[in-house]
């Protein structure tokens, strides 16, 4: 399994201050910037969009973005985030018409393509996918807001993708979102998850680093 990655999410940074937010946890020790993009439509939220993503790229943060996509229709607006300087660009399988097209749109723009599992949706979808995908994120909440609480089911959905993924030899991440905390993150890699979002967790904390050292400590243990 691939080296575990700490994801902070920045829907739950300081926004007044994202630049330094996002600097302050790459700092304290996170792999990846977990970008939740929402479009009010897809999910009852609003939150940021491409330029933000620009903005943070142009400011030359060291750690690759993770662009999740909860809007629909999706494939318009996947230019416009490869041009901004994300890394991968996850999405939905109910944004799009043609889940198949909406990868092949990513790849094309040169991207890592990663396919994201609500917590009702079934896995059926990775039948005819998983050999084009990089990432593959299990949502342990329902998607639209931050702070909400791990849904317990999310821990078979990992134990089935990663048996899927050993089995397919491929080197794919596998993601979890919403409600990661140090005294889940334990489970939640014993289950399978080798990147794992957090957002109240991290940014709610006092010490980004000290959470971040502890989530790490956690998921040695497991």
């Amino acid at each position: 399994m691939a080296a575990p990655w700490i994801a902070p999410s920045i829907l739950s940074a300081d926004f007044a201050r994202l630049g330094e937010e996002v600097d302050a946890v790459i700092g304290a020790g996170a792999d990846l910037v977990h970008f939740d993009v929402m479009d009010n439509h897809y999910v009852p939220n609003l939150t940021i969009g491409p330029l933000v993503c620009e903005a943070l790229h142009r400011r030359g943060i060291k750690a690759a973005i993770d662009a999740h996509l909860m809007v629909r229709p999706v494939d318009r607006i996947v230019p416009d985030f490869a041009r901004a300087g994300a890394t991968y660009i996850t999405f939905h399988p109910e944004a799009t018409e043609h889940i198949d097209r909406t990868i092949e749109l990513i790849r094309e723009h040169g991207c890592r393509p990663g396919l994201a599992f609500n917590p009702a949706t079934p896995l059926d979808y990775l039948d005819y996918t998983l050999e084009k995908l990089d990432l593959v994120l299990i949502m342990s909440v329902n998607p639209g807001f931050g702070g909400q609480r791990f849904i317990p089911s999310a821990l078979g959905k990992l134990e089935h993708v990663r048996r899927r993924i050993q089995a397919s030899g491929r080197d794919v991440r596998l993601e979890i979102d919403g409600g990661v905390k140090v005294d889940n993150i334990q489970a939640i890699a014993r289950a399978g998850a080798d990147t794992f979002v957090a957002g109240s967790a991290i940014f709610g904390s006092p010490d980004y680093a000290a959470t971040i050292r502890a989530m790490r400590e956690q998921i040695a243990r497991g």
